[in-house]
Protein backbone atom coordinates (compact mmCIF):
# COMPACT_ATOMS: atom_id res chain seq x y z
CA UNK A 1 0.00 0.00 0.00
CA UNK A 2 1.34 3.53 -1.01
CA UNK A 3 1.98 6.35 1.84
CA UNK A 4 -0.36 8.10 3.41
CA UNK A 5 -0.15 11.68 1.84
CA UNK A 6 0.08 14.39 4.68
CA UNK A 7 1.89 16.88 3.19
CA UNK A 8 0.75 19.88 1.02
CA UNK A 9 2.46 22.38 -0.93
CA UNK A 10 -0.02 25.83 -1.80
CA UNK A 11 2.06 28.15 -4.70
CA UNK A 12 0.65 31.31 -3.62
CA UNK A 13 4.29 33.53 -5.28
CA UNK A 14 2.53 35.12 -8.11
CA UNK A 15 1.80 38.39 -9.13
CA UNK A 16 -2.08 38.26 -9.49
CA UNK A 17 -1.83 40.75 -12.59
CA UNK A 18 -5.57 39.82 -13.36
CA UNK A 19 -6.22 41.14 -10.47
CA UNK A 20 -4.75 44.53 -10.90
CA UNK A 21 -5.10 47.00 -9.69
CA UNK A 22 -6.05 45.92 -5.97
CA UNK A 23 -3.63 42.98 -6.01
CA UNK A 24 -0.53 45.64 -6.28
CA UNK A 25 -1.27 46.14 -1.98
CA UNK A 26 -3.15 43.15 -1.31
CA UNK A 27 -1.98 39.55 -2.39
CA UNK A 28 -4.96 38.37 -4.21
CA UNK A 29 -4.55 34.93 -1.86
CA UNK A 30 -5.89 37.39 0.93
CA UNK A 31 -9.09 38.47 -1.41
CA UNK A 32 -11.86 37.76 0.56
CA UNK A 33 -14.60 35.29 -0.17
CA UNK A 34 -17.27 37.02 1.99
CA UNK A 35 -15.65 36.79 5.54
CA UNK A 36 -12.32 34.66 4.53
CA UNK A 37 -9.48 35.38 2.53
CA UNK A 38 -9.41 32.59 -0.31
CA UNK A 39 -6.14 30.89 0.79
CA UNK A 40 -7.63 29.87 4.14
CA UNK A 41 -9.89 27.76 1.91
CA UNK A 42 -7.37 25.99 0.64
CA UNK A 43 -5.40 25.15 4.14
CA UNK A 44 -8.97 24.27 5.32
CA UNK A 45 -9.92 21.73 2.46
CA UNK A 46 -6.18 20.40 3.08
CA UNK A 47 -6.64 19.64 6.67
CA UNK A 48 -10.10 18.47 6.40
CA UNK A 49 -8.46 15.63 3.58
CA UNK A 50 -6.20 14.61 6.25
CA UNK A 51 -3.22 16.92 5.86
CA UNK A 52 -0.81 17.78 8.82
CA UNK A 53 1.62 20.04 7.61
CA UNK A 54 1.27 22.77 4.81
CA UNK A 55 3.74 24.82 2.93
CA UNK A 56 2.88 28.33 1.37
CA UNK A 57 5.38 29.18 -1.06
CA UNK A 58 5.46 33.06 -1.22
CA UNK A 59 7.47 36.43 -2.03
CA UNK A 60 8.21 38.98 -0.33
CA UNK A 61 5.18 41.19 -0.68
CA UNK A 62 2.89 38.56 1.13
CA UNK A 63 4.03 39.12 4.64
CA UNK A 64 -0.06 39.02 5.22
CA UNK A 65 -0.56 35.73 4.55
CA UNK A 66 1.78 34.91 7.28
CA UNK A 67 -0.15 37.04 9.42
CA UNK A 68 -3.30 35.52 9.30
CA UNK A 69 -1.97 32.24 9.77
CA UNK A 70 -0.93 33.58 13.44
CA UNK A 71 -2.98 34.58 16.66
CA UNK A 72 -3.81 37.95 16.86
CA UNK A 73 -3.24 38.84 21.09
CA UNK A 74 -4.48 42.37 20.38
CA UNK A 75 -8.04 40.80 18.83
CA UNK A 76 -8.47 37.98 21.41
CA UNK A 77 -7.95 40.71 24.34
CA UNK A 78 -10.60 42.51 23.17
CA UNK A 79 -13.22 39.65 22.43
CA UNK A 80 -11.71 38.53 25.65
CA UNK A 81 -13.19 41.80 27.42
CA UNK A 82 -16.04 41.83 25.37
CA UNK A 83 -17.21 38.08 26.25
CA UNK A 84 -16.80 36.76 22.86
CA UNK A 85 -14.66 34.29 23.87
CA UNK A 86 -16.42 31.79 21.26
CA UNK A 87 -14.89 33.94 18.39
CA UNK A 88 -11.42 33.48 19.61
CA UNK A 89 -11.96 29.96 19.00
CA UNK A 90 -13.09 31.20 16.04
CA UNK A 91 -9.81 32.64 14.56
CA UNK A 92 -7.58 30.24 16.24
CA UNK A 93 -9.23 27.31 14.42
CA UNK A 94 -7.44 26.61 11.66
CA UNK A 95 -3.51 27.43 13.18
CA UNK A 96 -4.73 24.62 15.77
CA UNK A 97 -5.60 22.22 13.02
CA UNK A 98 -2.67 21.65 10.49
CA UNK A 99 0.98 23.19 10.72
CA UNK A 100 1.36 26.21 8.14
CA UNK A 101 4.99 27.12 7.35
CA UNK A 102 6.41 29.68 4.86
CA UNK A 103 9.24 29.51 2.12
CA UNK A 104 9.66 32.19 -0.04
CA UNK A 105 10.30 31.22 -4.10
CA UNK A 106 13.00 34.16 -4.33
CA UNK A 107 12.43 34.45 -7.85
CA UNK A 108 9.41 34.04 -10.11
CA UNK A 109 10.40 31.46 -12.39
CA UNK A 110 6.70 29.62 -12.64
CA UNK A 111 4.79 27.05 -10.86
CA UNK A 112 7.27 23.82 -11.36
CA UNK A 113 10.01 26.34 -9.75
CA UNK A 114 8.02 26.81 -7.02
CA UNK A 115 7.05 23.11 -6.30
CA UNK A 116 10.94 22.68 -6.58
CA UNK A 117 11.72 25.01 -3.48
CA UNK A 118 9.50 22.54 -1.54
CA UNK A 119 12.00 19.76 -1.83
CA UNK A 120 14.05 19.59 1.64
CA UNK A 121 9.76 20.35 2.96
CA UNK A 122 8.76 17.25 1.48
CA UNK A 123 11.55 14.79 1.41
CA UNK A 124 10.66 11.27 0.17
CA UNK A 125 7.12 11.38 0.65
CA UNK A 126 4.62 12.31 -1.98
CA UNK A 127 2.42 15.42 -1.51
CA UNK A 128 -0.22 17.34 -2.81
CA UNK A 129 -0.55 20.64 -4.68
CA UNK A 130 -3.15 22.83 -4.47
CA UNK A 131 -3.20 25.74 -7.35
CA UNK A 132 -3.14 28.98 -5.37
CA UNK A 133 -5.53 30.14 -7.63
CA UNK A 134 -8.50 27.58 -7.60
CA UNK A 135 -11.01 27.55 -4.77
CA UNK A 136 -13.28 24.29 -4.67
CA UNK A 137 -16.18 23.63 -3.33
CA UNK A 138 -16.97 20.21 -2.60
CA UNK A 139 -18.66 17.78 -0.61
CA UNK A 140 -15.91 15.62 -0.37
CA UNK A 141 -12.77 17.80 0.31
CA UNK A 142 -11.27 17.47 -3.53
CA UNK A 143 -7.73 16.70 -1.84
CA UNK A 144 -9.46 14.04 -0.11
CA UNK A 145 -10.96 12.50 -3.61
CA UNK A 146 -7.27 13.05 -4.84
CA UNK A 147 -5.70 11.22 -1.96
CA UNK A 148 -7.81 8.10 -1.65
CA UNK A 149 -7.26 7.42 -5.50
CA UNK A 150 -3.22 7.73 -4.52
CA UNK A 151 -3.21 5.41 -1.56
CA UNK A 152 -4.39 3.01 -3.63
CA UNK A 153 -2.67 2.76 -6.42
CA UNK A 154 0.40 4.28 -5.58
CA UNK A 155 0.97 6.98 -8.71
CA UNK A 156 0.50 10.31 -9.38
CA UNK A 157 -2.99 11.76 -9.26
CA UNK A 158 -4.36 14.60 -10.99
CA UNK A 159 -7.86 16.80 -10.48
CA UNK A 160 -9.57 17.17 -13.90
CA UNK A 161 -12.01 18.54 -15.56
CA UNK A 162 -13.44 18.76 -19.38
CA UNK A 163 -13.82 22.14 -20.54
CA UNK A 164 -14.34 23.75 -23.72
CA UNK A 165 -12.05 23.81 -26.43
CA UNK A 166 -11.18 27.26 -26.33
CA UNK A 167 -10.15 27.12 -22.39
CA UNK A 168 -7.90 24.05 -23.21
CA UNK A 169 -5.68 26.14 -24.96
CA UNK A 170 -5.34 27.83 -21.66
CA UNK A 171 -4.65 25.00 -19.62
CA UNK A 172 -3.41 22.00 -20.87
CA UNK A 173 -4.96 18.65 -22.54
CA UNK A 174 -4.50 15.10 -21.64
CA UNK A 175 -3.91 11.51 -23.06
CA UNK A 176 -6.03 9.54 -20.92
CA UNK A 177 -7.66 6.35 -20.81
CA UNK A 178 -10.71 6.11 -19.12
CA UNK A 179 -10.78 3.10 -16.58
CA UNK A 180 -14.28 3.54 -14.48
CA UNK A 181 -16.36 6.28 -13.79
CA UNK A 182 -14.45 9.23 -13.22
CA UNK A 183 -11.36 7.93 -13.29
CA UNK A 184 -8.65 7.93 -15.92
CA UNK A 185 -5.43 6.40 -16.93
CA UNK A 186 -2.81 9.48 -18.21
CA UNK A 187 0.35 8.80 -19.98
CA UNK A 188 0.75 12.28 -21.80
CA UNK A 189 -0.12 15.92 -21.52
CA UNK A 190 1.05 19.22 -23.36
CA UNK A 191 0.91 22.60 -21.85
CA UNK A 192 -1.41 25.40 -23.64
CA UNK A 193 -1.41 22.95 -26.75
CA UNK A 194 -2.52 24.92 -30.39
CA UNK A 195 -5.72 23.65 -31.40
CA UNK A 196 -4.30 20.95 -33.48
CA UNK A 197 -2.58 19.42 -30.35
CA UNK A 198 -5.48 18.82 -28.62
CA UNK A 199 -6.00 15.27 -27.40
CA UNK A 200 -9.08 15.22 -24.50
CA UNK A 201 -10.90 18.57 -23.32
CA UNK A 202 -9.75 17.41 -19.98
CA UNK A 203 -7.77 19.38 -18.09
CA UNK A 204 -5.83 20.01 -14.37
CA UNK A 205 -7.52 21.96 -12.91
CA UNK A 206 -6.24 22.74 -9.39
CA UNK A 207 -5.08 20.25 -7.60
CA UNK A 208 -2.53 17.22 -8.19
CA UNK A 209 -0.76 14.33 -6.05
CA UNK A 210 2.26 13.88 -6.79
CA UNK A 211 5.16 11.33 -5.54
CA UNK A 212 8.96 12.79 -4.34
CA UNK A 213 10.61 11.71 -8.07
CA UNK A 214 8.81 14.41 -9.63
CA UNK A 215 11.59 16.69 -7.81
CA UNK A 216 14.66 15.19 -9.61
CA UNK A 217 12.30 15.65 -13.03
CA UNK A 218 11.63 19.51 -11.78
CA UNK A 219 15.46 19.74 -11.44
CA UNK A 220 16.17 18.17 -15.37
CA UNK A 221 13.03 20.29 -16.66
CA UNK A 222 13.78 23.02 -19.52
CA UNK A 223 11.86 26.35 -19.12
CA UNK A 224 8.73 26.02 -21.08
CA UNK A 225 5.64 28.40 -21.49
CA UNK A 226 6.69 31.87 -20.88
CA UNK A 227 10.15 30.93 -20.67
CA UNK A 228 9.13 29.50 -17.02
CA UNK A 229 9.83 25.98 -15.75
CA UNK A 230 6.27 24.91 -15.95
CA UNK A 231 5.05 21.83 -13.57
CA UNK A 232 2.79 20.39 -16.29
CA UNK A 233 6.14 19.76 -18.35
CA UNK A 234 7.48 17.80 -15.36
CA UNK A 235 4.62 15.71 -14.96
CA UNK A 236 4.63 15.20 -18.43
CA UNK A 237 7.69 13.21 -17.83
CA UNK A 238 6.06 11.65 -14.75
CA UNK A 239 2.94 10.60 -17.07
CA UNK A 240 5.49 8.76 -20.09
CA UNK A 241 7.45 7.06 -17.47
CA UNK A 242 4.86 5.30 -15.07
CA UNK A 243 1.27 6.70 -15.89
CA UNK A 244 -0.67 9.10 -13.83
CA UNK A 245 -4.00 8.63 -12.58
CA UNK A 246 -7.34 11.53 -13.22
CA UNK A 247 -9.69 11.93 -11.09
CA UNK A 248 -12.89 13.62 -12.84
CA UNK A 249 -13.41 15.29 -9.34
CA UNK A 250 -16.93 16.46 -7.23
CA UNK A 251 -16.99 19.75 -6.84
CA UNK A 252 -17.35 23.43 -8.46
CA UNK A 253 -14.42 25.86 -9.22
CA UNK A 254 -13.43 29.50 -8.39
CA UNK A 255 -10.54 30.97 -10.44
CA UNK A 256 -9.64 33.79 -7.41
CA UNK A 257 -7.04 35.12 -10.09
CA UNK A 258 -9.54 36.10 -12.28
CA UNK A 259 -12.56 39.36 -11.61
CA UNK A 260 -15.35 36.89 -13.08
CA UNK A 261 -14.39 34.24 -10.53
CA UNK A 262 -13.59 36.41 -7.80
CA UNK A 263 -16.99 37.96 -7.93
CA UNK A 264 -18.78 34.71 -8.37
CA UNK A 265 -17.23 32.86 -5.28
CA UNK A 266 -18.23 35.85 -2.95
CA UNK A 267 -22.28 35.43 -4.36
CA UNK A 268 -22.80 32.02 -4.38
CA UNK A 269 -20.94 31.70 -0.93
CA UNK A 270 -23.14 34.63 0.53
CA UNK A 271 -25.86 32.75 -0.52
CA UNK A 272 -24.59 29.44 1.39
CA UNK A 273 -23.88 31.70 4.85
CA UNK A 274 -25.97 30.24 7.44
CA UNK A 275 -25.50 33.76 9.15
CA UNK A 276 -27.41 35.64 6.22
CA UNK A 277 -27.88 33.65 3.44
CA UNK A 278 -31.58 34.01 2.91
CA UNK A 279 -31.48 37.79 3.88
CA UNK A 280 -29.12 38.05 0.72
CA UNK A 281 -31.30 36.15 -1.27
CA UNK A 282 -33.90 38.28 -0.72
CA UNK A 283 -31.80 41.12 -1.79
CA UNK A 284 -30.99 39.72 -5.16
CA UNK A 285 -34.44 38.73 -5.75
CA UNK A 286 -35.17 42.25 -5.37
CA UNK A 287 -31.86 43.67 -7.57
CA UNK A 288 -32.71 40.92 -10.58
CA UNK A 289 -36.17 42.86 -11.10
CA UNK A 290 -34.47 46.04 -11.96
CA UNK A 291 -32.05 44.24 -14.40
Amino acid sequence: MAKKVTKAVIPAAGLGTRMLPIARTVPKEMLPIVDRPAISYLVEEASASGITDVLIITNRNKETIENYFDYSPEYEQKLHEAGKDAYIEQIRAICSKVNVMFLRQLETKGLGHAVLRAKAFVGDEPFAVLYGDDIIISETPVVKQLTDVYERTGLGVLGVKEVSDELITRYCTLDAKKLENGLYAVTDMIEKPKKEEIITNLAILGRVILPPEIFEILENTPPGAGNEIQLTDAMRTLANRQTMMAVDFEGKRYDMGSKMGFLTANVEQALRNPEFGEEFRSYLKALAKNL
